[in-house]
């Protein structure tokens, strides 16, 4: 083999190219994937294995899988499993005159070859029933041509190829065995003479298991089969229905003649493979075989090409569906609803009113949910790719499977949306996944998001949140991993969750509200409210807090909050005025004013956190993020954190004598200091940017800054945040703001709303206009910052 120019690696006749690098692995054994692109006359060949080996896969006695594309003289695409041809059915043509793209996945022994960009265009798969999980080395090779190959990649499996093919495997075959010789939805008959025996069966199945081009089954409903054994069809057929079938040996000629006939050509293969076998058999007595087969573009056997082009055209249709809510009809097969669907199926073979109707009436469905549902009944995948509403579809695509009990779509929805958990949309999923039954490893992940990032979802997410039953709430105020940076976060959440109202984002608007004579909580939560108080550790919480909530109006009017802030009042006062040994021995005897709690209840437990409060106290205080860093948060003097490398200033133009990031964090006044403008995404800018490291993060709810001694004043400017430096989220915009109005000056400004409780590891301050100065228009004259917050 050898790599000739624009790199293209040519494969010489009967011989083999092994990817030996390491990239060029499957990154796990038995699943991943291979790109390239191929010219040449015939016989594209790729060869999967645990080991890179032989020089060619026909002397190769390892285990293996080889797929050729444009075997045959250019003709078939053929499978080979440790090298027994699995598969031989007529495929694509490879090109001598250019190259064409191919891709091929390996998922556990399921093989997927496609056509043109990775997941799009299949054109065939297979499922090894005996699957081996051990292959990661690929081979390039050819037969009797030279071969071209270039732009190899291989990479981990794509999600839209990563399922489980063995729960669509058993969809396939259970559901259609259930119809075999059924004459439930029956529409076409086998006629067997002399007997004259009938046999029931579908057209739909029939169809798609036919690769004639003068397929019987689309013109007529009934076929006459002259001297065939009863034994013959039922194998034939169940080779169909469910991809395996068993016969004795002496049969196999004339199940090879009768698939033939009626165009079967991948059994008539698998008969002649077994026939051949049988003249070589030296043992004389007959046994049953079992053969499997599986087709295009599906797991085992059945072929969703044939099915979804019975769905797009109408052919052989039994069923119309209208969509009451969209005006819209759909021409559909119930022999295929009832094979994914429990209901659909009891809903046409059980008498009930829709059995013998051809026409049924459907609403309350989400049209892009129930037709991807109807697609994936039809062709065994779930395809989000190109979707610009995948993520919106997921949720109402797992309401519609699991109102029609399409189990296996249920399964991957749910194997999607976990991976779409995040702090933005964990209170939506759980709102779906806590009413439904199988979802708990879905509901459980929500609930382990909310708790972690609970500040975020409580105010970002304030909707959803307030959608929730109690007893997700109730769930995730108990989660042991619960993350909040104070206990009136908990407290507001609470209230904003009970009453349900516009406007109540904390327990001072509830109590404004009752205050008003509003009826604050709903009433459908009031027994829950009576759970979730007892979850709010009041003890942990200021007694000037507790006092304000003493003489609410809340408190009038919930006895159980007045009660529990009451006892956390009397606690406190007594922590404040007895020594260790009265409180222990006033504990035990249970005797006085005092309360008898035990302090090692989880009323007393601080909860979990990974923050540190940095409040913002005055202009030049030492209580910020970089004067904390200047002490290594907490583990000496102070110094200058950017001369320690604590953390890491920087600016929008060249280091310079004026451009010196390290005085920000000095503390210390300059007379001049600024950063100059740059060129960013095609506009000019200036800014000072702040990185606290990789081990740090900062939910900003305040930050500082002083104007160096010039007169550039600016006045339209953004401070923002990041979590990796390239995408930016604007904190606080300033538009036409005089605050800084002379030199020297400090000025700070608070940071409001869901954007203050998101964590980020760079912060800077953006100037997007020029300011008023003539000489200098887009110089950011600062020479100080600090940043407040919760520090984690």
């Amino acid at each position: 083999m050898k790599l000739v120019e624009n790199n293209v690696l040519v494969v010489p006749p009967f011989d083999c190219a092994w990817l030996f690098e390491e990239e060029l692995r499957f990154p796990e054994a038995g699943r991943g994937c291979v790109a390239f692109e191929a010219r040449a006359e015939n016989d594209v060949t790729v060869i999967f294995k645990e080991l890179a080996g032989c020089k060619h896969y026909r002397t190769d006695s390892d285990p293996n899988y080889t797929v050729i594309i444009g075997s045959n003289l250019n003709k078939r695409l053929k499978i080979a499993a440790n090298g027994r041809t699995v598969v031989d059915v007529a495929g694509p043509v490879v090109s001598p005159l250019v190259f064409e793209r191919y891709w091929i996945s390996v998922d556990e022994g399921s093989i997927v070859v496609g056509k043109g960009e990775l997941g799009q265009n299949v054109v065939y798969q297979w499922v090894d029933p005996e699957p081996n999980c051990k292959v990661q080395f690929v081979g390039l090779s050819s037969w009797d041509k030279h071969v071209g190959y270039r732009n190899i990649s291989v990479a981990a499996l794509p999600p839209c190829l990563y399922r489980t093919t063995s729960a669509i495997d058993a969809q396939w075959s259970t559901g259609l065995a259930n119809f075999l010789e059924s004459g439930d939805l029956s529409d076409f008959e086998f006629v067997l003479f002399p007997e004259n025996r009938r046999v029931c069966a579908h057209r739909a199945v029939l169809v798609t298991g036919s690769s004639s081009k003068e397929c019987p089954f689309l013109t007529t409903t009934e076929l006459e089969l002259h001297g065939v054994d009863y034994l013959v069809l039922h194998a034939a057929l169940r080779y169909v229905y469910t991809g395996k079938a068993e016969i004795g040996k002496e049969h196999l000629v004339q199940l090879r003649g009768l698939a033939e006939l009626i165009g079967f050509q991948n059994l008539a293969a698998q008969c002649k493979q077994h026939i051949r076998e049988v003249s070589y058999d030296s043992s004389g007595d007959l046994v049953l075989l079992t053969m499997h087969c599986y087709d295009t573009n599906s797991p085992v056997h059945v072929n969703p090409v044939a099915f979804t082009r019975m769905l797009s055209t109408g052919d052989l249709s039994d069923l119309e569906v209208y969509l009451e809510d969209y005006d819209r009809c759909l021409q559909l097969h119930r022999l295929v609803l009832s094979v994914w669907s429990a209901p659909f199926a009891k809903m046409f073979t059980i008498g009930m009113k829709e059995s013998n109707r051809t026409r049924v009436t459907i609403k309350d469905v989400h049209l892009d949910a129930f037709m991807t549902t109807i697609r994936f009944m039809y062709t065994g995948r779930l395809d989000l790719e190109g979707k610009d509403n995948a993520g919106s579809l997921l949720l109402p695509l797992l309401i519609m499977a699991d109102r029609y009990g399409v189990r296996v779509l249920h399964q991957e929805c749910l194997d999607h949306l976990l991976a779409c958990v995040n702090e933005d949309s964990s209170c939506a999923i759980l709102q779906v996944a806590s009413s439904m039954a199988r979802c708990e490893t879905l509901r459980q992940a929500c609930e382990e998001s909310c708790a972690k990032h609970f500040d975020y979802c409580v105010a970002a997410s304030a909707t959803e949140f307030t959608e929730l039953d109690g007893q997700s709430v109730m769930r995730i105020l108990q989660h042991p991993d619960l993350l909040v940076t104070s206990e009136e976060k908990v407290l507001d959440a609470v209230f904003m969750w009970g009453s349900k109202m516009e406007g109540v984002q904390c327990w001072e608007e509830a109590d404004t509200k009752y205050k008003a004579g509003l009826q604050v909580i709903c009433p459908d939560r009031e027994e829950d409210l009576k759970v979730l108080l007892p979850l709010i550790r009041f003890p942990l919480m200021s007694m000037e807090l507790l006092q304000q909530l003493d003489s609410s109006a809340l408190c009038e009017n919930l006895p159980l909050l007045r009660q529990m802030v009451g006892e956390a009042c009397d606690y406190l006062k007594q922590e404040s005025f007895v020594s260790d040994d009265e409180k222990d021995l006033i504990r035990s005897s249970n005797q006085g004013r005092f309360i008898s709690l035990p302090k090692n209840g989880l009323w007393f437990t601080r909860r979990l956190s990974s923050f540190k409060e940095l409040n913002y106290l005055c202009d030049g205080d030492g209580n910020g993020v970089l004067y904390y860093a200047g002490t290594s948060y907490g583990a000496h003097e102070w110094m200058n954190p950017m001369v320690t490398k604590q953390i890491t200033l920087s600016a929008s133009s060249p280091h310079s004598r004026y451009t010196d990031p390290k005085v920000l964090a000095s503390r210390n006044y300059q007379a001049t200091s600024f950063a100059g403008p740059c060129i960013e995404r095609g506009e000019t800018v200036s800014w000072w940017r702040v990185d606290l490291g990789p081990d740090h993060k900062l939910m900003c709810n305040y930050y500082s800054v002083r104007q160096d001694g010039s007169t550039n004043f600016a006045r339209n400017w953004t401070f923002q945040g990041s979590g990796d430096g390239e995408t930016w989220t604007d904190l606080r915009k300033h538009e036409k703001d005089h605050s800084i109005y002379r030199p020297a000056q400090y000025a700070s400004w608070p940071v409001h709303g869901s954007k203050s409780l998101i964590p980020f590891r760079f912060f800077r301050v953006l100037l997007q206009q020029p300011i008023a100065a003539v000489a200098a228009p887009w110089n950011l004259s600062i020479c100080y910052l600090e940043l407040y917050g919760y520090l984690h």
